[in-house]
């Protein structure tokens, strides 16, 4: 499986990054809530997602200068549309169902503090 690079370059994070009034600048909420049937996002590879999460994040703590945690977390109520995340502080739902995935929303969500359109997940 072919993995995409993570931008590690501290001047590619924006200074208005950083929280003035949270312990975390970024926090990330993984659902890995199982239920009995499939559709849900424990049951959909959440668990894969939280650890590749949590190395990515690991792995870029020391390269640029924002305060991550990644979480897991129980049920959001959207189980038909798992494996779900959403990052705070700003309250953005994505859809996450690779790795490939959280690369992109790290590489353009966390990191730049841009969207990925195509993974957010709509109501």
């Amino acid at each position: 499986m072919e993995q995409t690079q993570i931008a590690t370059d501290p001047a590619a994070v924006p200074s208005d990054r950083r929280a003035t009034d949270s312990y975390y600048d970024i926090h990330l909420f993984i659902c890995t809530n199982r239920r009995s049937n499939s559709k849900s996002c424990g049951g959909n590879g959440a668990e894969r997602i939280l650890r590749h999460a949590k190395r990515r994040v690991q792995a870029l703590e020391d390269s640029i200068n924002l305060s991550i945690r990644v979480s897991s977390s129980g049920c959001m109520g959207r189980c038909e549309l798992g494996p779900l995340l959403v990052i705070y502080p700003e309250g953005i739902w994505y859809r996450c169902s690779s790795p490939q995935d959280l690369d992109e929303i790290i590489n353009q969500h966390v990191i730049g503090g841009g969207r990925v359109q195509r993974l957010m997940a709509s109501f």
